[in-house]
């Protein structure tokens, strides 16, 4: 099957998504990409695809609402897609790409067309009602015009049936890796065996919630023994909201150097406003951490509160959760090992990629209506 993958965002998670698809599926893939050069270049993201993936540049697509750009980025994407013979599926990832390749799809005709919100704009804590309105009524538009929704969590495709448009949902998945060997811990700040660490992967951007994570570690500054590391790059103003002396930011690091710190800390926080089915916690179960996490959509599909962590919904509830783990440290490993196997039955990438070859194919065969399973 020839899959034509369209995203606006061709970085963080939606990228390494739809390179794992290009990975796990038995498929031949075209990747149309913009590019957000503030955060890291197509070209490095596309030298992490397996060869035999095809790219071409969106060039005119952005991320904000600006009518004439996206009439200029919808043209470009109707000449791009005209271009391209014997399509068999279109997947759309992410909500600028949602939007204009359902209208392109809708004026050309293209059956077979599949949205991925991997983060719904709608569910974004940082804009006003009025645009959060103005979000719903373009993703209920466009639903109208084309394709079907299958969301990346069961929580993202509640808040679209909340909304009125019915979608399915298939979970994002990850590679579960080999259990790393015991060895000396090299992620630690201070030279004290016994420091209790928290760490948290990603940008520092404001839907990560920096300011929630800087009073969440202020509060333990004075106990030498627990520290927080934040691993990731962001704007300067955002960085600054990690004030607390207590918090060290790496700046972005080697993947088996993140893996490494991962590994040995005691705790996996994040503090993030919206999620869709966030990729660096997903990577965190896989490798068995317990886990704190805040009550969003998105992060509550990765935590059952006492069985691989817990889920907070205010800094003083996150400080509680800190303290009782570290009085109560024989319950890590248990809420890890739960980690670990939750992880290697709902969240494996073969068995995701199954699923998506699954529904590439339903689609493709016009007689076969597809069901996605609820436990996937």
């Amino acid at each position: 099957m020839r899959i034509v993958h369209i995203v606006e965002c061709f970085a963080a998670g939606t990228a390494h998504f739809i390179n794992l698809l290009t990975q796990y599926t038995s498929c031949e893939h075209i990747v149309i990409h913009g590019e957000r050069s503030d955060e890291i270049k197509a070209e490095a993201v596309k030298a992490k695809f397996p060869n035999g993936v095809t790219f071409i540049r969106w060039k005119s697509v952005q991320r904000e609402l600006k009518p004439m750009r996206d009439l200029k980025a919808l043209i470009e994407l109707h000449n791009i897609l005209s271009k391209i013979d014997n399509i068999d599926v279109i997947h759309l990832h992410s909500s600028k790409a949602g939007f204009l390749g359902r209208i392109t799809c809708f004026l050309m005709r293209r059956q077979n067309v599949i949205y991925t919100p991997n983060g719904a704009s709608f569910s974004r804590a940082d804009i006003s009602a009025t645009k959060k309105s103005l979000f719903i009524a373009l993703e209920r538009i466009a639903d109208k015009l084309s394709g079907r929704v299958v969301c990346c969590s069961s929580s993202e495709s509640k808040s679209f049936n909340e909304i009125g448009i019915k979608s399915t949902y298939i979970n994002n998945g990850t590679s579960i890796p080999a259990l790393l060997p015991e060895k000396p811990n090299t992620s630690k700040m201070g030279s004290d065996s016994e420091t209790f660490t928290i760490v948290t992967v990603g940008r520092v951007t404001e839907q990560k919630n920096p300011t929630l994570f800087n009073k969440i570690a202020n509060f333990f500054v004075e106990q030498k023994n627990i520290q927080f590391i934040w691993v990731g790059e962001g704007e300067a103003k955002q960085k600054k909201l990690l004030e607390a002396e207590n918090i060290r930011l790496t700046g972005w690091l080697p993947k088996e150097e993140v893996d490494n710190i991962v590994h040995h800390a005691d705790v996996y926080l994040s503090t993030s406003l919206w999620e869709g089915l966030p990729f660096s916690v997903l990577e965190a179960i896989s490798i068995g951490k317990c886990v704190l996490l805040s009550d969003c959509v998105g992060n509550v599909d990765l935590v059952k509160d006492g069985f691989n962590g817990f889920i907070f919904d205010t800094a003083e509830k996150a400080i509680t959760k800190i303290q009782w783990l570290t009085e109560n440290k024989e319950n890590i490993p248990l809420m890890e090992n739960n980690s670990r196997e939750w992880s290697m039955r709902d969240f494996d990438i073969k068995v995701v990629s199954k699923k998506y070859e699954e529904l590439y194919s339903s689609l493709v065969s016009a007689n076969t209506p597809y069901v996605v399973s609820s436990s996937v």
